[in-house]
């Protein structure tokens, strides 16, 4: 076991359960917030988005002086090895109502993600991994179990510079395949459905690296297989599951999978 993974996974799971029940209690008081658009028009950004960040940095710096942290809403230079933050996870659900969103942080070291942390605060639910430390929920040590096998839920994230025609494609595919396809608009908590067993796993062709960075250190550390491409713009895709769903969603051996990456 990682004595130093180990470590920052404890840490991890301190500042996102912090993180958590502040985000929780501006949840409470949404209608109050500041919100404005970054990328988009229906790419929201609220002041607790601002402040849940702020207050993770200032963690951070306390345990780890002097660590790079990449941040959704205030950046920062990433390096062989950073902490990686996504304040509020899913802001849309988050201002509309909706108990799916989440705090996600992650340890990326040479472009893998080998500690991560998430907390779905309404849902009650906070899970912590890291490489060879295995993971814990809520404070207890967590294996992988699925109480009824079979179901074929997977979880399908979207982003608005993917290419429609090949989401599209993909969601055909795996439906003609007998999955049933369902998303969040939150990447963390579909990451940890799919850690808990509740789905068979989740893909998301385009994203970024502060989404994916705390599921994906989770489920790997499970024992799922996870498969991250980087591209040149920046962007990342991830495709998370069980070895059924990635070879089918990925098409291995099969004539359309050009199509569906």
């Amino acid at each position: 076991m990682s004595v130093e993974f180990l470590l920052r996974r404890e840490v991890a799971a301190e500042i996102v359960k912090a993180a958590g029940a502040e985000a929780l209690r501006s949840f409470a008081e949404r209608s109050t917030l500041a919100v404005d658009t970054k990328n988009g028009p229906r790419d929201f950004v609220s002041q607790a988005d601002r402040a849940i960040e702020a207050m993770v940095r200032r963690h951070l710096a306390a345990r780890f002086p002097g660590e790079a942290v990449v941040g959704e809403e205030e950046g920062g230079e990433a390096g062989s090895r950073y902490w990686i933050v996504d304040p509020i996870d899913g802001t849309s659900n988050f201002l509309a109502g909706s108990p799916l969103w989440g705090v996600s942080l992650g340890y990326v070291v040479d472009g893998e993600p080998v500690v991560g942390a998430i907390a779905a605060p309404c849902l009650g639910e906070l899970m912590a991994g890291a490489r060879g430390a295995g993971v814990v929920r809520n404070g207890v040590p967590f294996e992988r179990d699925v109480a009824v096998s079979g179901l074929g839920l997977v979880s399908l994230g979207d982003s608005p510079g993917e290419d429609l025609d090949a989401a599209i494609a993909l969601q055909r595919h795996l439906r003609e395949r007998e999955w049933i396809v369902e998303s969040f608009h939150c990447t963390s908590v579909s990451m940890l459905f799919a850690a808990l067993g509740r789905f068979e796993g989740h893909i998301q062709p385009v994203t970024t690296m502060w989404d994916i960075a705390g599921g994906a250190a989770i489920c790997r550390e499970l024992e799922l297989r996870v498969e991250i491409i980087a591209r040149e713009d920046g962007s990342y895709g991830i495709w998370a599951g069980t070895a059924d769903l990635l070879r089918d969603a990925l098409g291995e051996g099969d004539a359309t999978a050009e199509a569906t990456q």
